[in-house]
């Protein structure tokens, strides 16, 4: 079988303990904006910016019991993590910090040009350039 599905939306989902919280911590990082149009729903997505044409977005979905994935090695181990290419790591970095990540003490790629971060969930992103 040859065929395949025609996707025209790409949503990329993370569980967390609070939707919104997460989703202004993502909108407030990417400088996207914040649809709470599901929060009645414990789901909260980040769309880019009006006029920034993308079939990408973030969405956050509240779940009771959250525990955060420990990475590298942990008893909840990571399934899955954001990268987003900058213009200058050095000029990101202390804006992702003010918007409320922390630096992960393993840097694996520190002197390759990626830096490991956790969200306020606890959620590993990379920043590189």
């Amino acid at each position: 079988m040859n065929a395949s599905i025609r996707v025209t939306m790409h949503t990329y989902v993370l569980d967390c303990p609070d939707s919104r919280a997460l989703a202004e911590f993502y909108a407030s990082l990417l400088g996207w904006e914040v649809d709470a149009s599901g929060a009645e729903y414990d789901w909260v997505n980040v769309l880019p910016p009006e006029g920034v044409s993308t079939s990408f977005r973030l969405a956050f979905q509240q779940v009771q019991n959250y525990t955060a994935p420990v990475w590298p090695d942990g008893p909840i181990p990571q399934q899955a993590h954001l990268d987003f290419r900058v213009s200058s790591l050095t000029e990101a970095t202390p804006i992702a910090l003010a918007a409320g990540a922390t630096l992960h003490p393993v840097q694996p790629g520190e002197n390759d040009g990626w830096t490991v971060f956790l969200d306020p969930a606890g959620h590993p992103f990379c920043l590189t350039d």
